[in-house]
């Protein structure tokens, strides 16, 4: 299955020189977990931990502080037209949980996230569940 069925293409972005409270802001106000930092394309991710580990785990003033500082800027994405095995192989090899999906002009299309290939999963196995039990003979 293509990525692009399953990716949300209501990715929320923000913009490298975006101050931290505003993205702190954004997430609870959006009820998300990450923001995808983005110029002309995706450049790096902000996390709910991001900022609790780079902001007040360190004891930061946030208010020095925007997201090109607490953004994981060694970024992983996937474009558009893979399948949903590259994506899952993509975050296990890396750790990641989200993936911002990309068109082949490199552009923000969309993100993908562990959430998002669990419930699939999820779908799956409750759809094969019904086979069997359709096939299974009474007792």
């Amino acid at each position: 299955m293509p990525i692009d069925n399953l990716a949300r293409s209501d990715v929320v972005t923000a913009s490298t020189d975006e101050a931290v409270h505003e993205l702190a802001a954004t997430m609870q106000d959006e009820n998300v977990g990450c923001i995808v930092i983005a110029d002309d394309g995706p450049v790096g991710v902000v996390t709910d931990r991001d900022l609790t580990m780079q902001v007040l785990a360190d004891q930061a003033d946030p208010d020095e502080m925007v997201a090109e500082d607490v953004m994981s800027d060694d970024l992983h994405t996937i474009e558009h037209d893979a399948g949903f095995y590259e994506a899952t192989e993509l975050m296990s090899e890396h750790g990641i949980r989200r993936l911002p999906v990309t068109g082949a002009d490199g552009a923000l299309e969309g993100i993908i996230t562990a959430d998002d290939l669990n419930e699939l999963l999820a779908d799956e196995q409750q759809e094969l569940a019904e086979v069997i039990r359709a096939q299974r003979p009474p007792y």
